[in-house]
């Protein structure tokens, strides 16, 4: 009976050790890959779905932006002429103007991709800078803890082990919520980034004209927010990191836990935050 006992003990304290120790990994995981993945450009981080974008962008969006390019181009030449008192006061320099805007909308719309490619490397050039300041090792030593805690735990009686051992797997549970979470957020904005792009030359089409030219002025608004939004994220884990650096191991470790849970927390929150301040800083509707 006795032995069947401590066998019980064993197990609680092993699954104890094993919830503390492996939090730390797992959180320190995640946020090392949010510094890489925010670091790479939409061609950099997967180059087999950017080219299935681009060839959709050219092969399906850009016949249809180029009918909408010839609408406005016309629309724009019979708007300059009949402004001109119905073309009593018609002047060779609007036909010029009218050329020079066509030849500034074709450029645009043949380089596209490198316009939109060139707003994603300007953001990888400012986010990889910024790692470089900011600290995103999120490493968190505990190795001075575990060391004594079977001996802390074998002190405890039955009741408090099987109380500490579902505080930590719920902990566990929660981390891997947030985890989830920090998951969807930076992959997700990848894969808005190339929802957009495949839809550039459209807004793109309509940036010469006066009237038609906010939809192209807002998406390259929003097109900025969306870039940028990775050095927001890169603040927020440089806030993470400093915040769980001073995390003191040297005192409960349960107490660190909940400390480092309640900063995971509040590193998922500013992530969420990231894409409406973004769009806010840069005007994008």
């Amino acid at each position: 009976m006795f032995g069947l006992f401590d066998w019980f003990r064993d197990i609680l304290i092993d699954g104890i050790i094993a919830n503390f120790t492996g939090l730390f990994t797992e959180v320190n995981q995640k946020v090392g890959d949010i510094a890489n993945q925010v670091g790479q450009t939409p061609q950099g981080w997967n180059g087999g779905i950017f080219n299935m974008i681009r060839n959709l962008s050219e092969t399906v969006v850009l016949p249809i932006a180029g009918m909408i390019l010839t609408f406005i181009l016309v629309y724009e030449l019979i708007t300059m002429i009949t402004e001109k008192n119905n073309m009593h006061d018609l002047d060779n320099i609007v036909f010029f103007k009218w050329f020079f805007k066509t030849f500034i909308a074709i450029y645009i719309m043949t380089n596209v991709f490198n316009i939109v490619m060139a707003v994603f490397d300007v953001s990888q050039h400012v986010v990889q800078r910024s790692a470089s300041v900011i600290n995103t090792t999120a490493a968190i030593d505990i190795s001075a803890v575990t060391a004594n805690m079977r001996t802390e735990l074998e002190a405890m009686g039955t009741g408090s082990l099987l109380g500490l051992y579902f505080e930590s797997a719920f902990v566990n549970l929660t981390i891997w919520a947030l985890s989830l979470c920090i998951f969807v957020i930076v992959f997700g904005r990848m894969i808005e980034i190339y929802l957009v792009t495949s839809l550039a030359p459209i807004p793109f089409s309509t940036m010469v004209n006066r009237e038609w030219g906010q939809i192209g002025n807002n998406y390259l608004k929003s097109l900025f927010a969306l870039a940028f939004q990775g050095f927001l994220i890169m603040v927020c884990v440089g806030i993470y990191s400093v915040l769980v650096q001073s995390i003191a191991m040297t005192g409960s470790i349960r107490s660190a836990v909940w400390t480092c849970m309640g900063y995971t927390v509040l590193l998922c929150f500013t992530l969420f935050k990231t894409s409406s301040l973004s769009k806010q800083v840069f005007n994008a509707h």
